[in-house]
């Protein structure tokens, strides 16, 4: 291994007011390496733990026993990029039956999005595909304690942009059609699973709700304006399956928690707060009941409503440090695994018997990351040039943060990281690996908030309505000058890195404001809205993303789809950017990609393109994910001077480089020693 120390960065290290020791340089293998524990669920018995674990380094489902000292034993036994628990939002996917015998997981084909629901069985570890379906999407609806033999289950192979509904036997996989769907776009089961409620998209971007007459009729219910519509989530229902429980925004400005009495029509408020949106809730599971609610501006605050589990919610806040969720509970509510968070220490896990109040460490997800020198996040609220209230994070190499206030003494090279989404994802608080990769290297670390986010109110949210590329753009730079002015940044040492739309927004940062940013990273960003416009999964809404994003159907859609668009644009990129794309990407086509290199191509820009065949939205394969972040670190290294490893070999990685390899040190050299890893 050795170092690149850009003459900036060296510089300060030795003309520092503090005169600090930079730390050591933590292997980026170490930092980055993937969790050794993810998303563990209790079963409903309470007595196994079903969790995501690397197996021969890939992600597969274990299980252990919570009350004696067996070992955690795979029931998976996958290659390639094995299992994803975790959809491109981050909501956990894989659930136990309740019986407690086996556990349902979802996987498609190298990334292609066209997922089947297996299921595997905990004592014998045998897996089967319950749905061999070719060329359609399984969506799992809902699963039953007290059924637990069945699921319902969505599937469109009658027609791609619509998912019938099916009720599903887990032990023999036969289907029964209990819905041709032709109009909805949603459905809500019940704890009993029927299907209760329906959502139709409507063309001015509402939608209409229906409530299930018992046979196969649906009856008008309730209409939520498209105002209201990215607002409007699904909790659940009650014991007596009559109200059901979701969080609303209409008639107020931010997302309560309420009851809607599918009987009388009637809505209850149950939670609210002026400030933020509701962001979590506590359903105990046997009785279906709210005991309490979380809240989240800059940091998670719990609320307690049942005043039964106050003594639980006491002791569970006393156990660690840091924001805690309670990430599973078995099925009598006995049993909870609760999470511990701080930004600067690996996320820790809890098991809580309420019984005894008895606290049994579980697990560390990430312990070769324990004791090591970690960085901490500080919120920030920035205002935009229009006043609204942006909630972001920022981050500091340890040895230049000696007040610990995220501020560095002398302005540092900086990343700013632009997430997914928008309407899904936020900056938060919490524990990243990739925030403690870069800050080790040298750099400040901004999470960037922008109109859109979700968890602030409709109106920030709808705030993003038609301004992709405008406003949303404005917010980012808004906080890069920001950065600048309160002695964080260098002016000239700023990169811009997102995924998705975090992608896109960095085509567009490094396009329509050129003179900002020094270089980017782009991961399966559009480039050409047009284009990703007319290509999007037929089972999304066009007449919901139109209203956010513009309407390719109309001239005046057409103009402003062009006008954001970031290859429209290409004469104006002057700096260094990276692309990364899967070829199974049913989001952002590989066509996006290629198109935006090639005009790069053409403009004289120093780009490098990489492409993963085997990947989708997003790389999930340990070898690919690897091998980008490499290569990330000495492109920024070039670019803005941090410091870096060597580009190892990429032995195992599907890698190509069909551009740009030449501009990246290292690069061509590692491509050589490229060894396709067998896939099943």
């Amino acid at each position: 291994m050795r170092r690149h120390l850009s003459w900036f960065v060296t510089l300060f290290l030795f003309t520092s007011a503090a005169f600090a020791e930079p730390d050591r340089l933590i292997p980026l293998e170490v930092l980055l390496s993937p969790p050794s524990i993810q998303a563990p669920e209790l079963s409903p018995d309470g007595k196994m733990i079903c969790f995501l674990a690397p197996l021969d380094g890939t992600p597969n489902l274990f299980v252990m026993p919570v009350d004696t000292s067996e070992p955690r034993r795979p029931i998976t036994h996958l290659k390639g990029r094995g299992v994803q628990v975790y959809d491109v939002s981050g909501n956990i996917t894989y659930r136990w039956t309740g019986d407690s015998s086996r556990i349902l997981y979802l996987r498609d084909n190298d990334g292609d999005e066209q997922f089947n629901l297996y299921s595997a069985d905990v004592g014998s570890g045998e897996s089967r595909n319950l749905t061999p379906i070719p060329n359609a999407q399984v969506r799992l609806l809902a699963t039953s304690l007290d059924r637990p033999d069945e699921a319902l289950i969505l599937v469109n192979d009658r027609v791609p942009r619509w998912h019938d509904v099916y009720r599903l036997n887990l032990r023999n996989g036969e289907r029964e059609l209990m819905e041709k769907n032709d109009r909805f776009v949603a459905y809500v089961a019940d704890n009993s699973l029927r299907l209760r409620i329906a959502m139709e998209m409507r063309k001015d971007g509402g939608v209409d709700l229906f409530k299930s007459q018992g046979d196969g009729r649906w009856e008008p219910y309730d209409s939520v304006g498209m105002e209201d519509v990215a607002m409007l989530h699904g909790v659940g229902f009650d014991a007596s399956n009559t109200v059901f429980y979701a969080y609303d925004s209409r008639g107020r400005n931010t997302a309560a928690l309420v009851g809607l009495n599918l009987n009388t029509g009637k809505s209850e408020v149950l939670a609210e707060s002026d400030k933020v949106d509701i962001d979590g809730v506590l359903v105990d599971p046997a009785k279906h009941t709210i005991q309490g609610y979380a809240t989240n501006f800059t940091r998670i605050e719990w609320h307690v409503i049942d005043r039964s589990i106050q003594p639980d919610v006491t002791a569970v806040s006393k156990i660690a440090e840091g924001d805690w969720k309670i990430d599973s509970r078995s099925a009598d509510n006995q049993r909870w695994i609760v999470r511990f968070t701080l930004s600067d220490a690996p996320e820790t896990y809890y098991l809580y018997d309420r019984r005894t109040r008895k606290v049994t460490k579980l697990f560390v997800g990430t312990p070769q990351l324990e004791g090591l020198p970690l960085s901490r996040l500080y919120p920030v609220v920035i205002k935009s040039r229009d006043g609204l209230d942006l909630v972001s994070y920022v981050a500091t190499p340890r040895w230049v943060d000696k007040q610990a206030s995220g501020r560095p003494s002398t302005p540092l090279p900086t990343v700013i990281i632009i997430h997914g989404g928008p309407s899904d994802e936020r900056p938060e608080y919490g524990f990243f690996p990739l925030l403690q990769w870069l800050t080790n290297r040298g750099y400040a670390v901004f999470l960037a908030d922008f109109r859109g986010s979700p968890g602030f109110g409709k109106a920030f949210m709808n705030a993003q309505n038609l301004e992709w590329g405008g406003k949303m753009n404005d917010d980012i730079v808004d906080q890069a000058r920001w950065l600048v002015a309160n002695g964080i940044s260098r002016k000239d040492k700023i990169a811009a890195l997102g995924g998705s739309y975090g992608g896109y927004a960095t085509l567009a940062a490094m396009t329509f404001t050129p003179d900002v940013f020094a270089c980017g990273v782009d991961v399966v960003g559009p480039a050409n809205l047009e284009t990703f416009m007319a290509t999007i999964p037929p089972y999304w809404s066009l007449d919901n993303l139109a209203r956010r994003v513009g309407d390719p159907r109309t001239e005046e859609g057409r103009a402003l789809l062009r006008a954001r668009s970031p290859i429209n644009k290409v004469d104006q990129v002057t700096k260094p950017m990276l692309i990364g794309q899967g070829a199974h990407d049913v989001r952002v086509p590989q066509a996006e990609s290629d198109r935006m290199v090639e005009a790069l191509k053409k403009n004289g820009v120093k780009v490098t393109y990489v492409l993963y065949p085997d990947e989708g939205h997003g790389f999930m394969r340990k070898e690919n994910s690897q091998s980008f972040n490499a290569t990330i670190e000495v492109f920024l290294a070039e670019c803005l001077g941090g410091r870096s490893q060597a580009i190892g070999d990429f032995t195992g990685s599907s890698i190509k480089v069909p551009f740009g390899a030449n501009y990246i040190p290292g690069l061509e050299t590692a491509l050589t020693k490229v060894s396709a890893t067998p896939k099943n």
